[in-house]
């Protein structure tokens, strides 16, 4: 089998990270690359590997994994967030198709949790995610989030799902659509992009009905609503941020 690597990127993950690297011990190299954790997530990953790196700041989710990319060694590359995990039969599957590939990058079905339920609908399944591929094809944009895989060559889909771990708690939930709104606004800005408050509403509304009724978030039951409005939110506060940074900086620069 070819060598495979997997690249993990962290920052205060010891509630996920060992579950994450036990899923991949199987493979052959595992490179972390840290922002700074201040829990436990460092020391968990040394026990399973010494491959670990601490940088000291934080360029955003792309150029975060161009960094682990660039440790990579592995003629494959598997690329999986920390609150994820791999089943034997997915790890069976990346087996024997890495072994007989001609494409240069699978498709990974993900199926992910929302406050303790899997989300089978929403616009989260199926949700198909490219995290496999050969290290010489592919690189990350170097977008702040939703970093996406840039990649020469074919693409092939495999058929066992990745698991996603991705929010247990609603105080994950709010950090994250604080954390990642402000982000997409920094990125979006320095983009061009502009925003304005009936923007905020009619997205942030617009998020919600195509969660909640287009993508049959309905049938989700209770975290099919609560995803639908935390979406909605997400949105809201992204095109609000995108606002506040445009008056602010056309303030600034009438002082001037």
């Amino acid at each position: 089998m070819p060598k495979l690597s997997v690249i993990i990127i962290t920052k205060n993950e010891e509630n996920h990270i060992k579950q994450c690297l036990a899923s991949v011990a199987w493979c052959d190299e595992i490179i972390i690359v840290d922002c700074g954790s201040t829990d436990n997530t460092v020391e968990l990953c040394r026990h399973y590997t010494n491959k670990i790196f601490i940088t000291d700041d934080w360029p955003g989710f792309g150029p975060q994994k161009n960094r682990a990319l660039a440790k990579a060694t592995g003629e494959w590359v598997l690329s999986i967030d920390a609150d994820e995990q791999v089943t034997t039969t997915l790890q069976q599957e990346i087996k024997q198709t890495i072994t007989h590939a001609t494409e240069s990058a699978f498709r990974i079905p993900r199926r992910s949790r929302y406050c303790g339920r899997w989300i089978k609908h929403s616009g989260w399944s199926p949700d198909y995610v490219t995290r496999l591929f050969r290290r010489s094809c592919a690189n990350f944009s170097n977008d702040l989030v939703h970093e996406k895989i840039l990649l020469q060559g074919n693409i092939g889909t495999l058929k066992t799902p990745l698991l996603h771990y991705s929010f247990e708690s609603l105080e994950e939930v709010l950090e994250k659509v604080n954390n990642y709104s402000s982000a997409n606004a920094q990125m979006h800005y320095a983009k061009g992009k502009k925003s304005s408050l009936s923007k905020a509403i009619l997205h942030g509304l617009w998020a919600f009905l195509r969660t909640y009724l287009l993508r049959a978030g309905f049938l989700d039951g209770r975290e099919g609503f609560m995803l639908a409005v935390s979406n909605a939110e997400g949105t809201y506060y992204y095109y609000l941020k995108l606002l506040f940074i445009q008056d602010r900086t056309y303030a600034l620069t009438n002082e001037k």
